[in-house]
């Protein structure tokens, strides 16, 4: 099978495409042939490092990177019960760890997955795996009807979901981005557009009772400045050495916490309802074919990316 495989951290140009054996399924796995795969900033990130590749794939060595897709089961294992061959499944595999979800083939855990709805593409699907899932897995238990939220980035793959799911959850909705993509997310749901550019958020937004952070640094700290009494952030990309610095920098009984978004099939099925009913949709910026992955990481890496970036066979 084609696969993209990785020998050393470094540039999107150690990015390589091979031919290798398709792997084997253990019980509680399904074959998937891939039919789109989403880029997410933290396959830029661990391909940049060794530290990144270890933390994910130990020493082993080259690895395949990548954990959303979207395709169709063509095995499955003896104690898979959800699913059969031919079902069009999507989801977030294996994360954190090894996804190996730049193949041809991935063999993934049935409780890694759910089916696609039928009003889905295969690439809309792929979106709405690890981005969208990070959105769910942070605001579903955090947020409730007229809860004021900040959302940083609203424009980028995580940023465009939690919108839609924080509307969906009956939020007043604020969201930061560039001026050019203010209509894209007033057009999500947004109650609220801060122009980062022109705007410091920190002397606008008030009152604030949860934000998702997805930018970290100076942005997290002047967060703290806008919360309410006994409000939450969540931080995400940001180490532990900072989260505890800004909680004890925080007043007003002020929670400060990261968080690291897990495999889930009950919360992929969610997702699905969600995307079934159009209460979310996958905005693809852009699409390549999986011989230009390298372009994929490389466009993912300028940063100007709105919504979703899809690799598709």
């Amino acid at each position: 099978m084609k696969a993209i495989v990785l020998d050393k951290a470094g540039s999107s140009e150690n990015l390589m495409l091979m031919d290798i054996n398709k792997p084997v399924l253990k019980n509680n796995e399904v074959l998937v042939e891939t039919k789109a795969i989403s880029i997410n900033p933290v396959d830029y990130k661990i391909r940049s490092t060794e530290e990144g590749l270890t933390m994910m794939y130990g020493a082993t060595r080259p690895v395949i990177l990548g954990w959303d897709l979207a395709g169709s089961v063509v095995a499955v294992g003896e104690n898979v019960s959800q699913f059969k061959i031919g079902d069009k499944v999507f989801g977030m595999v294996n994360f954190p760890g090894a996804g190996n979800a730049y193949a041809e083939f991935v063999a993934a855990p049935e409780n890694h997955l759910a089916k696609m709805p039928v009003n889905t593409s295969f690439e809309e699907a792929a979106a709405t795996t690890l981005a969208a899932l990070t959105a769910l897995q942070v605001l579903e238990s955090r947020v409730k009807k007229d809860d004021r939220v900040l959302i940083h980035a609203g424009s980028g793959g995580v940023g465009h979901f939690a919108i839609q799911i924080a509307k969906h959850l009956g939020a007043y909705v604020i969201t930061t981005s560039s001026a050019k993509n203010r209509d894209f997310v007033m057009s999500l749901g947004a109650d609220e557009h801060i122009d980062y550019r022109t705007q410091a958020f920190e002397e606008v937004a008030t009152d604030i009772d949860f934000i998702l952070d997805g930018m970290g640094g100076d942005i997290l700290m002047k967060s703290l400045k806008v919360m309410r009494e006994g409000g939450s952030i969540i931080s995400l990309p940001s180490s532990p050495e900072i989260i505890e610095e800004a909680q004890k920098l925080a007043d007003k009984n002020i929670s400060v916490s990261a968080l690291l978004v897990q495999s889930s099939a009950k919360d992929m099925n969610t997702l699905k309802e969600l995307l079934e009913t159009g209460v979310i949709k996958a905005h693809v910026s852009k699409t390549f074919p999986f011989a230009e992955m390298a372009k994929a990481h490389l466009e993912l890496e300028s940063g100007r990316t709105v919504g979703k970036v899809i690799v598709k066979f």
